[in-house]
């Protein structure tokens, strides 16, 4: 069996296995049915050991979306990897990559999520580092670094339960001396893999993978791995108060889509994208409809996995140019511009498509609850910030005709294009589908006619403001927009890579470095290290000088007792 082959051996096997996932948690939903297994391996000090399986409609669902994502990323590289001299590495680490996540995602036991929760990380490290420069080595070890904090919080939380008897997340729906520090613990490592601030930078750097992977790890796999432990802990967080949170989770989303308006790196726009979105699952959890954030995480993973695998082929027709800049190619790739606008306007909230009835319901459920007006002004400015971003990537990648890339070669493949078709569909489908079975009955949401139509407002001025903002310069003076510290600061993250990366190895690596050669390259080695060797070293030297010096020794020793006999 050659390479090829494998790869579309693989990606029937992964297809199937989603269907029969897909269908089965449809059929669990319509049903309210759950199938929990207990294999109990070691039982110590009334505390048991054991390996636990959840099939319920979330976690059916959840594999079925995954599994159909990660069959189309497969079948997608099949021709994207074709002149790759380690394909079959690639397709072994994303097996891996799919593994981990479903360890995730049906174990309702903190140990064997663990196992997922870290083989994910690690996975994620190998598929970073796979294009081997120093910039995906940076980039890997940012991301494996800040996930590491989420793993010990995870081995933390281990720890803290070994107190309740078990490590179930069934058994916290009570609260208990120690669930204080449980709580903060989960949503640490949740905010970790998830890149709410303060994590957010390696989001970004880990868009140095190989775009099929971009595409799997932003859809439905590492980032949604916090929201999805967040929803499953949700009955037992909703006990503390979480408006520190919320704000955090709303300011990571209005961040990601400010910086998105700055960017020119293709990639690197879908990547703060995923970023906002992530804050607005966030957001409606803290909120505490875990449903809806549920809702959203199922319908975001099929138009952002097919948003990806599209900026993929761009970028390989581009001559593995990034820049949208050098872009303009409506006339050239049609299939390809059809699929990546039906993505964008889904990401875009337009009417009708699935990322609107998630969006839309949310955006009417945070309008029916008290919330104070700056939360509400910031969650509503930002999906017109997610309107904008996304109008301004159509403009410049689409309709703008710049075309200034000299090398280019427009060649859609069957292959790549056909794995977009299902994700097409999916893009489109998927949000009115999931809406009928897993809301059968509609809430009655009465709003007032101008808060019905709040959302439609922001993202018409979101559209207003991309196609204002396309025809702006840096050398604008408009907004100030001349002045490079406000741009540096909008465009960068807030400053934030400068705090998690640079900030830690600029002064402390010069420190650490005078350290080294001052203790352990210094007096730490001649004192401690060495002591021994120098000892026996001056003894032996002693006593060959006594050896060579004798008969002078004898002589002075002699002159000296009598000195010394006589004084007496």
């Amino acid at each position: 069996m050659n390479f090829m082959s494998k790869y579309i051996f693989w990606f029937y096997i992964i297809f199937i296995l989603g269907i029969i996932f897909y269908i089965s948690g449809l059929y669990f939903i319509s049903l309210d049915y759950l199938i929990f297994m207990d294999w109990d391996i070691i039982t110590l000090n009334s505390c048991s050991f054991t390996m636990t399986l959840l099939l319920d409609w979330m976690s059916l669902l959840f594999m079925g979306s995954v599994m159909f994502i990660s069959s189309m990323v497969i079948y997608y590289s099949n021709s994207y990897m074709m002149n790759d001299s380690n394909k079959l590495r690639f397709l072994i680490l994303v097996l891996f990559f799919i593994l981990s996540m479903m360890f995730m995602i049906i174990s309702p036991n903190l140990i064997s999520i663990l196992l997922g929760w870290d083989g994910l990380g690690l996975v994620s490290y190998c598929l970073v580092i796979y294009f081997q420069n120093y910039k995906s080595y940076n980039a890997g070890m940012l991301t494996v670094l800040t996930n590491r904090v989420g793993d010990v919080c995870i081995l933390l939380g281990i720890g803290w339960l070994f107190n309740n008897g078990g490590w179930h997340f069934f058994y916290n729906f009570y609260i208990y001396d120690w669930g204080f520090y449980l709580y903060i613990l989960i949503i640490i490592a949740a905010f970790t893999k998830s890149a709410q601030i303060p994590f957010s930078s390696w989001l970004p750097a880990a868009m140095a993978a190989p775009t099929p992977v971009s595409a799997l790890v932003h859809s439905s796999t590492l980032v949604t791995a916090g929201v999805y432990l967040l929803i499953r802990f949700s009955s037992f967080i909703y006990n503390y108060n979480l408006g520190v949170f919320l704000l955090v989770s709303v300011l990571t989303m209005f961040m990601s889509g400010l910086c998105a308006n700055f960017e020119y790196d293709m990639k690197s726009i879908i990547a703060l994208s995923t970023l906002s979105q992530l804050g607005f699952m966030m957001s409606i959890l803290f909120m505490g409809f875990s449903d809806i954030a549920f809702f959203h995480l199922l319908t975001h993973a099929f138009f952002k996995a097919l948003l990806f695998l599209c900026a993929g082929l761009i970028i390989h027709c581009m001559n593995d140019s990034q820049d949208i800049r050098y872009m303009g190619l409506l006339n050239n790739l049609p299939y390809t511009s059809t699929c990546f606008m039906i993505s964008n306007l889904s990401l875009c909230g337009l009417p009708f498509l699935s990322g609107f009835y998630s969006k839309d319901m949310t955006l009417e459920f945070m309008t029916l609850n008290y919330f104070n007006l700056f939360i509400y002004l910031l969650f509503f400015i930002s999906v017109g910030l997610t309107v904008s971003y996304s109008v301004r990537l159509v403009y410049y990648c689409m309709i703008g005709c710049n075309s200034l890339m000299s090398c280019c070669l427009y060649h859609e493949s069957p292959g790549m294009m056909r794995s977009m078709l299902f994700l097409t569909y999916m893009s489109i489908l998927s949000g009115s589908m999931l809406l009928w079975f897993m809301f059968s009955y509609s809430p009655p949401l009465v709003l007032p006619l101008e808060c019905k139509l709040m959302p439609l407002i922001f993202v018409i001025m979101g559209g207003w403001l991309s196609y204002e903002m396309s025809y702006m310069h840096f050398t604008d003076n408009m907004f100030g927009l001349n002045f490079n510290l406000f741009i540096h600061f909008l465009g960068n993250m807030w400053f934030m890579p400068n705090f998690s990366t640079y900030m830690i190895y600029m002064k402390g690596l010069t420190l650490s470095n005078y350290y080294y050669d001052f203790m352990d390259m210094g007096w730490g080695e001649y004192i401690m290290s060495n002591f021994l060797v120098i000892y026996m070293i001056y003894m032996s030297k002693l006593n060959l000088f006594y050896q060579n010096n004798n008969i002078k020794l004898f002589f002075s020793s002699f002159v000296v007792l009598v000195f010394i006999f006589i004084i007496i």
